[in-house]
């Protein structure tokens, strides 16, 4: 109970800061886009072993800076839309944390011991409540299949990065990738689930697939 307050602190903390970084495109996301980029760094290179794996991180990590400016790009729509994408991991973790935690059942991943099957369901149910937000601040928006569909992908694609950072930290046996935010762990331990739905939302709008 104490580590879901110091989470549920330190996100009200957290969110509202990065929110308004995104949506002002200024200094300050700069600033916080360079930070999350050498954190994160830093604590692939305190905990990971593998030289390959490294490289690795160090791609993926770098990419999803870069398609973060690409997704997030200019104008209200772009900015909404930006916070609708992280919106879906955010409840997708919220979700999966509550129902883990009162459903409890099988383990999802023996690469994540935290993750249950019961919590994938949470995962997904409370991430279509991230399309209210576009419903709310877009006008003339509507949601159709395509839409639920890249929302219940995009919560898999999340859990699916989660488990994969969970893994990276089991091999090198660590339980967080760094103490930096309360509650949370490190930078990665924080955007595991993040990483790869930016890259590929940013491929989708590459390809004028969505």
């Amino acid at each position: 109970m104490k580590n879901f307050f110091l989470r549920l602190v330190s996100s009200i903390i957290i969110a509202p800061i990065f929110l308004y970084a995104l949506y002002e495109v200024s200094y300050l996301f700069y600033a916080i886009s360079l930070f999350i980029l050498f954190a994160s760094y830093y604590e692939i290179n305190k905990n990971i072993k593998q030289k390959k794996i490294i490289y690795f991180l160090y791609l993926i990590i770098l990419l999803c800076i870069f398609c973060l400016f690409i997704v997030r790009g200019y104008g209200y729509e772009k900015y909404i839309l930006c916070v609708w994408i992280l919106s879906i991991v955010w409840f997708s973790d919220i979700g999966g944390y509550l129902f883990g935690k009162i459903f409890k059942g099988p383990k999802l991943s023996k690469y994540s011991p935290n993750k249950t099957i019961s919590g994938l369901f949470g995962s997904i149910i409370f991430s279509q409540f991230s399309s209210l937000i576009p419903i709310y601040f877009l006008n003339n928006f509507y949601i159709n299949l395509k839409f639920i569909f890249v929302q219940f992908l995009f919560c898999i694609i999340s859990v699916l990065g989660d488990i994969f950072f969970s893994y990276i930290k089991r091999i090198n046996n660590i339980k967080d990738y760094s103490n930096l935010i309360p509650g949370h762990g490190g930078i990665l331990d924080r955007i595991d689930g993040m990483i790869f739905v930016i890259i590929f939302y940013c491929l989708l709008i590459l390809t004028n697939a969505i």
